[in-house]
């Protein structure tokens, strides 16, 4: 049960999910509006700066949080099979560390083509074919070029190149979840529908 004090305890930081993050109050607020008597705390991750609002009953001695935003995240789908939902929980722990989470969402997205019979050629060619099979859109395809998914992209070891940044593994991990969603979790919540609405014997 979460607290709103001079820090908040969450398992991980909305933004870039580090364990046990120091969530520092930097201002709170009292709100009567529309019938909702409450205090609002805002938090700063001392990790990566993101900020998480939080909210409790006003006089509530106990301070329990009733709302947080943005939502922490929640465990990965076991619908995911297992070696793309352990590469892509390490680039969700690893969102601090850019580089190596860039690395892991990429080998999450191999992993998923390769679950999915797409194992020949570099990882955008079977990008690539995911679309000519229809197991993915053409935007999906434009989403993954332009996240820079590819730890051998020239982009990231040319000499004075810049260091890959918290943004651009946040961006490459939103993609790697989508990807395992669109894959995996969706058609197994269409199937898990289909046999509950099944007339019963």
């Amino acid at each position: 049960m979460n607290h709103l004090s001079t820090s908040l305890a969450l398992e991980r930081c909305p933004h870039c999910a580090v364990m046990q993050p120091q969530l520092a109050r930097i201002t709170e607020r009292e709100n009567r509006r529309r019938g909702g008597h409450r205090r609002w705390g805002v938090y700063e991750c001392l990790a990566c700066g993101g900020l998480v609002v939080a909210a409790m009953r006003a006089g509530d001695q106990a301070q329990v949080v009733l709302e947080c935003y943005p939502t922490p995240p929640t465990e990965l789908s076991d619908a995911i099979p297992a070696r793309p939902r352990e590469y892509l929980r390490q680039a969700r722990d690893l969102l601090t560390r850019p580089a190596g989470s860039i690395t892991l969402a990429g080998s999450a997205v191999d992993a998923m083509l390769k679950e999915k019979g797409l194992k020949e050629g570099r990882l955008y060619e079977r990008i690539h074919d995911a679309v000519q099979q229809h197991l993915i859109s053409e935007d999906m395809a434009q989403w993954a070029h332009q996240v820079d998914l590819d730890p051998n992209d020239p982009r990231y070891t040319e000499e004075g190149s810049s260091p890959a940044t918290i943004e651009a593994a946040q961006r490459c991990f939103a993609f790697a979840l989508t990807l395992a969603e669109m894959l995996f979790v969706l058609p197994s919540r269409v199937s898990q529908g289909i046999a509950d609405s099944q007339p019963r014997a």
